[in-house]
Formats: structure tokens, sequence, C-alpha cells
């Protein structure tokens, strides 16, 4: 009896790229097509919205659960990890020393374009905005205010002026569900024999999450052509046109960072940034589509274990850790730009001590802000911290999505990078992983990453001369 052939599908990367091009397709075509009756969006504008969104909020759904469940996992099997406390150590080094040259990139960049002086826009063309970032927002962020770490918002409905409804949204602080998962998790360690059954649910709890979470993933395609085409519908290009010096500069930064820095970096380290770049490309690819950092953390944590050879129970803790706070496009480079970018919209002359301040705010001002999400929080507060008027996030607001892209693929880059050189300079990266000549597929079932039977599963200890151990290549 004859069988019937299986229809075989694109790899998933192949269907990331197609729905790219779709996506942008499908939004020039509602772009076209205009707005409908009273200027609201056409039909199609309202379906790529909608492809977009609910995939956005599917991912985020399922991040609070997978981060609390990965972190108190990570805890636990960081007893099989040596110097657990001294790769943390590394990690926060790490995040501030890329964040360092990011931002001193986006300086140069800054005085180099001038692109305040090149737009159309003036100061009366500014807005404040409704929610700015401090520095007592690390305190408030870091402590939890409930076990769960939510917090409830209310929505006004009104109707020239009139209140004419309400809703209530529940919201989550990733940095506070860090916190409650380190403080189970070390509380697990610290009772012994007695916490093994909660251990063993938390296991089998991240595990159905991560089954949930993949099917989700698997809806990329959809939401990439939803999220690009509402993006291309909304927003169109024309918008670009008075940001135009500004936005070709955030962009080149953004390059040099990705395509310059990173690989120098791994260089320095005796990898190949080209396989770093095959292994990390997935999640990127899906960060500059989403826009979100914690929607695509499932993802970074998979290329990052599956295909750069990090030990998942370093991976597990560093990731998420990152997704909080490590941001070179969001905290570094965007904020550096836009703070110069103001200055000289605004006419006001920045010294270099100005400058020394972009710089530290960026380095430790992303975990001030790691409890209120988003570049413009860190760009408010390094307006403030330098005494610019903050109407100035104003004149951003419009291109704000068209960056947003760019940034979040830079930040989720760099969350893959730092554990990778971490686990380089200890000693346990897996070369075999890393060096692999084909990267595992990401959003494959969840299986261990395959290496050549030969090969040893990671690089030799070199206890306390792992800095100093010459690279392998």
């Amino acid at each position: 009896m004859a069988t019937t052939p299986r229809l075989r599908l694109p790899s998933f990367g192949t269907q990331i790229l197609a729905a790219l091009v779709l996506g942008i397709g499908l939004g020039l075509l509602a772009l076209a097509i205009g707005e409908g009756p009273d200027e609201s969006p056409n039909g199609l504008t309202v379906t790529l919205a909608t492809l977009g969104s609910t995939f956005v909020t599917l991912l985020k759904a399922l991040v609070p659960p997978l981060i609390v469940t990965a972190i108190i996992a990570s805890v636990t099997n960081l007893r099989q990890v040596t110097d657990a406390a001294r790769l943390a150590g590394r990690t926060l080094l790490w995040f501030a020393v890329t964040a360092l040259a990011s931002v001193t990139i986006g300086i140069v960049l800054g005085l180099v374009f001038r692109p305040g002086l090149s737009t159309t826009l003036t100061p009366d063309n500014g807005t404040a905005p409704s929610r700015t970032g401090s520095w007592l927002d690390f305190l408030t962020g870091l402590l939890p205010v409930n076990f769960l770490g939510l917090s409830a918002g209310t929505n006004l409905q009104t109707d020239e002026g009139v209140v004419t409804g309400a809703s209530t949204s529940l919201s989550f602080n990733a940095l506070q569900l860090v916190v409650i998962a380190l403080a189970v998790g070390i509380a697990a360690l610290k009772v012994g024999d007695a916490a093994e059954p909660f251990l063993a649910f938390n296991r089998s709890l991240l595990a159905i999450v991560q089954k949930v979470l993949w099917w989700v993933i698997r809806l990329a395609p959809l939401g990439t052509l939803g999220l690009l085409g509402n993006a291309v519908a909304t927003y169109g290009w024309e918008l670009l046109a008075p940001l135009g010096t500004f936005t070709v500069a955030v962009y080149v930064g953004l390059a040099l960072v990705l395509f310059a820095l990173y690989p120098l970096l791994l260089r320095a380290h005796g990898l190949s940034p080209l396989r770093w770049y095959a292994g990390a490309w997935p999640a990127i690819q899906l960060a500059f589509v989403s826009r979100s950092s914690f929607g695509t953390l499932p993802v970074t944590e998979r290329v990052t274990v599956r295909n750069l050879g990090v030990p998942r129970e370093y991976a597990s803790f560093a990731v998420p850790f990152g997704a909080t706070t490590k941001m070179d496009g969001c905290a570094a480079i965007y904020p550096a730009l836009a703070a110069i970018f103001v200055a000289q919209v605004f006419g006001v002359q920045l010294s270099v001590w100005d400058y020394l301040l972009i710089a530290f705010v960026s380095v430790v001002g992303s975990a001030a802000t790691a409890g209120l999400t988003g570049a413009l929080v860190m760009l408010t507060l390094t307006l403030s911290t330098l005494g610019l008027p903050l109407e100035g996030v104003g004149l951003l607001l419009a291109i704000d999505p068209i960056l947003d892209m760019g940034r979040t693929a830079v930040n989720v880059a760099g969350q893959t990078l730092v554990p990778t050189i971490v686990a380089r300079r200890a000693g346990i990266l897996d070369r075999a992983v890393y060096d692999a000549t084909d990267a595992a597929d990401p959003f494959a079932d969840d299986v261990e990453p395959t290496r050549p039977a030969d090969a040893a599963t990671t690089e030799p200890a070199a206890g306390e001369n792992a800095d100093r151990a010459p690279a392998r290549a």
C-alpha cells in the first residue's frame, strides 16, 4: 500500500524571514488603503495589530512562571557549579564593561552626527512624558510588594473629559520576580532534604511551562507578520524625515555594537564570532520583530545553552537576570544619543562632566530602572540627571517603535554574549557545542544539545588561572 508523502514545511528560520517580507508587503498595502471612516484604522491594519499583540501577550503571560521556576531550579542546580558566587560577580562585571563600551560609542556618534542640529523639530514640539525613571526606582523595584511580584493599575476611559469607564490590569515586575525566586531557591537549599518534594514539583512545573511556551513560540511567524506589518501600516516612513539623522545615528551605533564590539570581545576570548552569530541569531531575530526582551527570553535562554554551549545551570540564572538589567541598546546607545539630541535642540552646551554622567547613568541606571521596562524610562532618568528638559522626550516618541526594534535586538544579543564570555573565562563553556558546524534548532523539542561522541563536554577547568589561560582556537 502506497504511503502519502508528508508535506515538509520550511525551516523555522525560513518561516520567520518569509513572514518579515510578507509583513512589510501587507503593511505597505494597509498604508496604501488608508484610514477608514472617522479616521479609524482599516480592517487590514486592525488584523495585523491583533495578530502581533496577541502573540506578544501570550509570550508575556508565560514569562512570570518561567522566570520563577527557572531561577529556583538554577539556584539549586548551582550546587553543581564551582564558584557560583564568582560567576555571578563576573556576570555583573561584564554587563558593566559592555555597557560602558556601548555608551562610549553612542557619545562619539552623537558628537559626530550632531542629530539635534539637523532636525526641523523645535522645543515647542516637545511634551513631557507621563512616566519617568528615578534612582529610587531601584529600591522600590527590588523589594517585592507581594509574594507574586504583581501590581495592579487602573485605566480610565474618558469622553470629552468625562470618565465613562475603567478597567484594571495586572503587570509583573521582573526584578521582583528574580528576587523572590532567588530567596525561595536559597531557602530550599538551606532547608535540605525537607525541600526535595518542592524542588521536584518545581522541576515538573518548569517542564510544563516550557512545553506550553514552545507551543506559543511556534506561532512566531504569525506574530512576526502582524508586528512588522502593523508597524509599517501605523507609522509609515514619513515620520523618519525630521529625525532622519538621529535614526541613522542610532542604527549605526547599534550596528557597531552588534557587528564590531561584540565580535572583538569574542575574538579576544578565542571564540568565533560567526559561530556566535549562527547560534544567537534566532533570539536576535525574534527580538527585532517582537520588541520584547521578556517575550524573547525563552528563546534567548535556549540558544545560549543549545547553540553556544553555556551550562544550563548558569544560563538559567544569567539570562533572566540579563533580561532585566542588560540593555546595551535601550540603556546605553539610545539614551546617550537621545540626550545629546535633546541638548542640541534646546541649545544646551554639554560639558565633559555631563558626558561622564551619561556614561555613569548608562552603566548603573539600567539596574535603577529594572523594575520599569522601556527605553523611555531610561531616557527620562538620563535627562533628569543631566538637568535637561523632559519635554525633549516628546520629540522622539513618533519614531520610537522603529528604533525599538533595533534596540531590543542588541539587548538580547548582549544577553547571550555575556554568559558565553563568562563561561569561557571560567572554563565551563562547552566548546564542542559552540564550535558545532550546524546550530541546533531552538524551536525543536526540548532535548539536550548534541556533540561528537569523542568530544569533551567542557573546557578543561583552569582554576584560579582561568582568566589568564590562553584562548583556544
